[in-house]
């Protein structure tokens, strides 16, 4: 690989802290690199609050260390682009190189290899040593010892703790090869290869047949060949490249890496996908990454960057919230309300999970975020059965209903109110009107009405009249949103909330209004505030074509962004959770709909660029949109987009550009069209039928 690749990140020393590691993970295992435990998802132990994921016994945490006293020159490597870490010892006379990775399509397995190669002509024996932190044990699990199969090791066991009083205990199965104190090249070999295989699942029966299967790609030597090819063809279809500074292509790569590690692989429909958590599948450890959680981060901050890439993915997450539906009626029932109150923290149930009350009882605009993912699914891919078939119009219905039974009507103002609430600034709690949840909440009661008439289904009247009628604070002098009832400016705010309200809600306002927002908002936010909070304002400044005070935003995010592995901390004091997708996903969304300025309709995929001064060139290979994969590349002067797949079942949709100016480009699958850049949208074409 060329010096400067962009998405491979080099290092002679590992950072001081170990939570900088890189991690590896699919959709069903995480780790992170060098550590003896590794997590499955929705494996989760302890009740309530305090539940979090089980930690599982982890035996590829191993590391070579070369024997004797000298210290040869080692290098560590994360490459984004095979889904790989690896160690190298150069010593004299060999190298020893190990790899690690969790297999991308055989989601249960994990793979380590290491290779002692001589580069001499010497005859001598090569030993190096393997340090190893693994007992086969857990303090979350009760592991007991199974017979060996085709030459690993099987140990099983269950969480020791349910969510809820009752409820599911999950099983963990594992099979791993044992694993030596040292492994030696012999006097007459060059070169040769170990490899440690473990395999994690919540069955006997999957755990063997992923550890057969890992065995036998093994023997016809395509096992790491097998898992590149997977996951290059995944980093393929969401591919993002975009000529500018290498340390902003370094972040893009970063970004991609872990979230897209995050993400269920194409072909597994079958398997219930768990959710992401703000700082992924690798952490989560009892007082970790908020205990391994899914909280708003994956609705509002990661899901519009799977949706516009990979809408298969966007979709499985949407089902992991319509599988939590019956925990999340029975929080608003405890609360007394009707519909459905998804909780702050959610883990396996659906449940509220949060430790700490006042964030379930409070910050409810959780469950307008939920929806709203719901919402910009369907207006991208107009998939029905999803809400016909597969459960999503009972959660849009009853999001509607909570929403309905959480107002109150104001005689005073003639308006419904929304009371006792945290907003997204969680420095305020019991405040009135939060300019978010109510817009959030009017979006959600919008999106329930456009949906019933779409199924044709009867819209209850009190679902309209409260969306007309609900408060969205204004300050009609100042011409700003106030927060919330009796917000004075000047006020400390935590984090991104107000700002939200121009993207993503889209809420209806001028641009002299947005741009009071923003200069409201921008000095008062605090500095030291999560990472997703700079991507929000660089948006709002990009839309009003304000591209230094755009770039300088983005620019914060990068003090978090650790260095050698590109891994994100939520707060750039190092504090929070770490890994922070929900961060990679602010910082995702700038370039797909910042630079872009994509924006999801109900009619179509408006787009307007804007780029900063040091960026020349973007390119998506691959935005998803009714069915149609377009291929869409942006310079300052010229806007090129080609349809380079359509689905035949259901048949995508026909679409064309349309210009602000009236011009028309029909897109025809695989011809390239071009126009001078300037504003305008993609749209289901009214002339052509599929």
């Amino acid at each position: 690989m060329a010096e400067g690749d962009p998405g491979v990140f080099s290092a002679t020393a590992l950072p001081g802290d170990p939570r900088l590691l890189p991690t590896v993970t699919s959709a069903f295992l995480g780790t992170r690199v060098f550590r003896d435990i590794l997590h499955a998802a929705g494996v989760f132990s302890g009740a309530a609050g305090d539940t979090h994921r089980a930690d599982v016994p982890s035996p590829l945490g191993l590391r070579m260390a070369a024997p004797g006293t000298h210290s040869p020159p080692q290098s560590f490597t994360l490459n984004t682009w095979t889904g790989t870490f690896s160690h190298t010892i150069q010593s004299p006379g060999y190298t020893a190189t190990q790899q690690l990775y969790a297999h991308h399509s055989l989601v249960h397995l994990m793979a380590s290899s290491i290779t002692i190669r001589r580069l001499d002509a010497s005859t001598h024996p090569i030993t190096v040593q393997l340090q190893s932190l693994f007992v086969p044990q857990s303090q979350d699990l009760d592991l007991r010892p199974g017979p060996d199969f085709q030459g690993a090791h099987y140990i099983h066991g269950q969480t020791l703790v349910p969510e809820v009083e009752g409820g599911p205990r999950p099983t963990v199965h594992l099979l791993w090869t044992p694993i030596p104190q040292s492994l030696t090249l012999g006097g007459e070999e060059r070169e040769r290869r170990w490899v440690f295989l473990t395999a994690v699942a919540g069955s006997e029966e999957e755990a063997k047949r992923s550890y057969s299967a890992g065995l036998s790609l093994l023997a016809e030597g395509s096992l790491h060949r097998s898992h590149v090819r997977a996951w290059a063809a995944l980093r393929r279809g969401c591919s993002v490249e975009l000529d500018g500074p290498l340390a902003l292509r370094q972040a893009l790569h970063g970004c991609l890496y872990y979230l897209l590690s995050a993400v269920p692989p194409r072909d597994s429909p079958g398997v219930p996908f768990h959710g992401i958590s703000p700082g992924g599948l690798s952490n989560g450890t009892r007082g970790e990454d908020y205990w391994g959680h899914v909280f708003w981060d994956q609705d509002t901050w990661m899901f519009p960057n799977i949706l516009l890439l990979y809408p298969e993915a966007a979709r499985a997450i949407l089902q992991y919230r319509i599988r939590t539906l019956e925990g999340a009626r029975r929080n608003a029932r405890e609360q007394g309300y009707e519909g459905a109150k998804f909780p702050w923290e959610s883990a396996a149930t659906g449940r509220e999970v949060c430790p700490e009350e006042i964030y379930g009882a409070q910050e409810i605009h959780i469950t307008g975020d939920v929806l709203m993912a719901f919402e910009q699914y369907y207006c991208t891919t107009q998939d029905q059965k999803l809400f016909q078939e597969d459960g999503g119009w009972e959660l849009v219905e009853a999001v509607a209903q909570y929403w309905c039974s959480r107002m109150v009507w104001s005689e005073e103002e003639q308006l419904y109110h929304i009371r006792g609430v945290m907003p997204p600034d969680e420095y305020h709690s019991q405040v009135d009107n939060s300019a978010y949840t109510n817009a959030v909440a009017r979006r959600s009661l919008n999106f329930a009405t456009d949906m019933a008439r779409d199924l044709l289904l009867p819209v209850p009247e009190e679902w309209e009249d409260r969306a007309r009628k609900i408060k969205v604070p204004f300050d009609e002098e100042r011409k700003y949103h106030p927060e919330y009832d009796g917000y004075s400016p000047g006020e400390p705010v935590k984090q991104a909330d107000v700002v939200l309200l121009g993207f993503p809600l889209m809420h209806p306002m001028s641009a002299e209004v947005r741009r009071n927002d923003l200069e409201m908002y921008e000095p008062v936010t605090d500095p030291a505030g999560p990472a997703m909070t700079w991507s929000m304002f660089a948006v709002g400044w990009l839309e009003l074509k304000e591209l230094q005070r755009a770039w300088s935003q983005l620019e914060k995010c990068f003090s978090n962004i650790t260095e050698p592995f590109k891994v994100w901390v939520e707060n750039s004091d190092g504090s929070g959770a770490v890994n922070f997708l929900t961060g990679m996903g602010g910082f995702l969304q700038v370039i797909l709909f910042g630079f872009t300025g994509f924006r999801i309709t109900r009619s179509s995929l408006l787009f307007d660029p804007a780029f900063p001064d040091n960026i020349t060139k973007l390119k998506i290979s691959s935005v998803s949109y009714l069915g149609n994969k377009l291929e869409v590349t942006i310079t300052r002067e010229e806007m090129r987009m080609e349809v380079t797949e359509s689905s035949r079942d259901p048949p995508a949709s026909p679409l064309e550009a349309v210009l602000e100016s009236g011009q028309r480009f029909p897109l025809w699958e695989g011809q390239s069209i071009s126009f001078p850049t300037a504003p305008g949208w993609i749209q289901r074409s009214p002339s052509r039928t599929p």
